[in-house]
């Protein structure tokens, strides 16, 4: 739970499931997360080894996050608690 148990982490790790995503692109589907705090929480998920950074060469610069296999193991947690988040809302909602 050190690894995954934040309010950014699983999300972010949740939206790379899908493959590869630029870090605009990435921050766009997290509503209400700061710059700052979408930065921290890459740093922190590239440092534990659950996601790689891509860093290409050109300007302005391109950058792309990806899971590594060690994020990719935690897939059936990730979809398993989206599959009970929706669940919840329905018998809430």
């Amino acid at each position: 739970m050190g690894l995954i148990g934040t309010k950014w982490k699983p999300l972010i790790l949740f939206h790379l499931l899908d493959g590869a995503l630029r870090s605009g692109v990435l921050q766009k589907k997290i509503p209400g997360i700061s710059n700052k705090m979408f930065t921290q929480t890459v740093r922190e998920l590239e440092k534990d080894g659950l996601i790689y950074r891509k860093v290409f060469p050109v300007v302005p610069p391109k950058v792309e996050y990806k899971l590594s296999e060690r994020g990719r193991s935690l897939e059936l947690v990730l979809r398993s608690l989206d599959n009970w988040g929706a669940k919840d809302c329905e018998k809430v909602g």
